[in-house]
């Protein structure tokens, strides 16, 4: 009973200025464990909740990571029955798992970079194995005082050179791979062999088993659901071409747009504009489909040898372009602009500008998707050079504007005076950087023309025909009759 009744005891504190406050009992030091754990549960909960919900946003929006993560998962099931059953283990000699290492190891998102690895790997593995045990044999016959030097001097020179060899822009660009492995297989077979009697049984197994890893990668990632490098390589600078005629159109655009309000469809029109940032960041991306691209056979619309350090040269050019767009960006985004009234008067050439140099760029993204040579390209340059003088014309006229009307006083009962003045040079400034912009775009712009022709020669890109109807005879004849 007094237990009871002291628990439902309340204690309050009588304050001076006539109110009470309530105090309650703290909670024991169980309870207190119990909501500090239940809490760290939870927040793991919602943690992982989080990371799921992103998981599936990625798989929603590159499902080709997902295809790639399970042919990686079917590759790795399928060597491992070398492991499992026993037949197959005792015939490899029980090295299966550097099967399933080499599964791990070499298996690409792209066909290009997993032939790469494989070939990569199967070249170092083969000159690092020779070579060891080439010297192998040397340093046994060489007595047993003078094998480990040997060895120990061999591990240090191919080492060495080999490392070295990494630095030199051609081998770390198609061998940097293979040089590792060879490094790693070479390092492996001259110390082992110290220990190890049957050296060439050993390292004949461990090339057997490197072999199966690698040939059921190649089968697997060209079966099921191939992804070709040359492919995205080609899609990735379609993309780009289309990113920055977006990017010139909305960038002029909102430079001479009257009303700054934001609204709903401005998002989307501002994600257009900064479509460049994406152009200048897709370079390292670009090198490396390209030097897949190179390893893999002739596949789809692209021929074996395509040109694909062309594709390099049309990212440059593309680059170059973005550079200038930057710019632009930064002029529509400066706190110093132009006066209205100058904004007016070049306005219409400024748009008719931006919209012929973007229809130049959706031209030469048409032209590489269908890989056909554009009929419309050499108009279409045209009108963008012929909007570029007419540019250059009203920029000259400029100063000539009437820019102050300064009327006399009511009172004075005189005919108002029109001022002509010449513009200040600072209000001048920002609208000629503006123009001189957009003119060097145009420039640039015509270097993606000269590099995109140069591919469809060297890719061998078919002529646009015409597909006109034909007439039948005995129609032509009833017309005429």
């Amino acid at each position: 009973m007094p237990k009871e009744v002291s628990s439902k005891l309340e204690w309050t504190i009588n304050i001076p200025d006539g109110t009470s406050e309530r105090i309650e009992p703290e909670s024991g030091p169980i309870l207190r464990v119990w909501l500090r754990l239940k809490g760290t549960i939870e927040s793991f909960i919602l943690k992982i909740w989080k990371f799921l919900e992103k998981a599936w946003i990625l798989a929603v929006a590159e499902p080709k990571k997902v295809i790639h993560g399970l042919k990686v998962g079917l590759a790795i099931s399928v060597v491992s029955i070398f492991y499992y059953t026993r037949p197959l283990y005792e015939g490899v000699g029980g090295n299966a798992m550097w099967a399933v290492m080499t599964v791990v190891v070499i298996f690409e998102s792209t066909i290009g970079a997993t032939l790469y690895k494989c070939i990569n790997r199967a070249i170092g593995t083969f000159l690092a194995g020779s070579l060891g045990v080439g010297v192998h044999w040397i340093a046994n016959h060489s007595g047993k005082h003078l094998e480990p030097i040997i060895l120990g001097t061999s591990v240090f020179l191919l080492a060495s050179a080999a490392t070295f060899s990494r630095f030199i822009p051609s081998i770390k660009a198609r061998f940097d791979y293979g040089t590792m492995i060879f490094i790693l297989t070479f390092s492996l077979v001259s110390v082992s062999g110290y220990r190890v009697d049957k050296l060439f049984d050993l390292a004949h197994q461990r090339l057997s088993t490197i072999a199966i890893g690698a040939a059921i990668c190649v089968i697997i990632t060209m079966i099921f659901c191939p992804i070709w490098a040359g492919d995205e390589l080609h899609r990735l600078i379609c993309r780009n071409l289309e990113k920055l005629a977006h990017s010139v159109d909305e960038c002029v655009a909102e430079y001479f747009r009257d009303d700054k309000t934001s609204t709903a469809s401005d998002e989307d029109c501002s994600k257009k504009m900064q479509g460049y940032r994406c152009v200048l960041n897709s370079k390292a991306t670009e090198e490396s489909m390209a030097n897949y691209a190179r390893w893999e056979p002739a596949h789809g619309r692209f021929k074996f040898r395509h040109p694909w350090k062309q594709y390099l040269k049309i990212g440059a050019s593309i680059r170059n372009c973005a550079y200038c767009i930057g710019t632009l960006d930064g002029c529509v985004n400066s706190k110093t602009q132009a006066p209205p009234n100058l904004k007016k008067h070049l306005k219409n050439i400024c748009m008719r500008l931006s919209i012929t140099s973007s229809n130049v760029l959706h031209e030469l993204a048409f032209t590489l998707k269908t890989m056909k040579k554009s009929s419309k390209i050499d108009f279409s340059v045209e009108e963008m050079n012929l909007a570029v003088q007419e540019l250059k014309n009203s920029l000259i006229s400029l100063p000539n504007l009437d820019i102050i009307t300064n009327p006399l006083p009511a009172e004075a009962n005189l005919e108002p005076i029109t001022k002509i003045t010449i513009p200040p040079f600072m209000e001048i400034l920002p609208l000629a950087t503006l123009v001189s912009l957009l003119i060097e775009n145009a420039t640039k712009i015509e270097g993606i023309v000269n590099a995109v022709e140069e591919l469809a020669v060297l890719g061998e890109f078919k002529p646009v025909t015409d597909k006109k109807p034909k007439c039948n005879q005995s129609t032509t004849n009833n017309q005429a009759l």
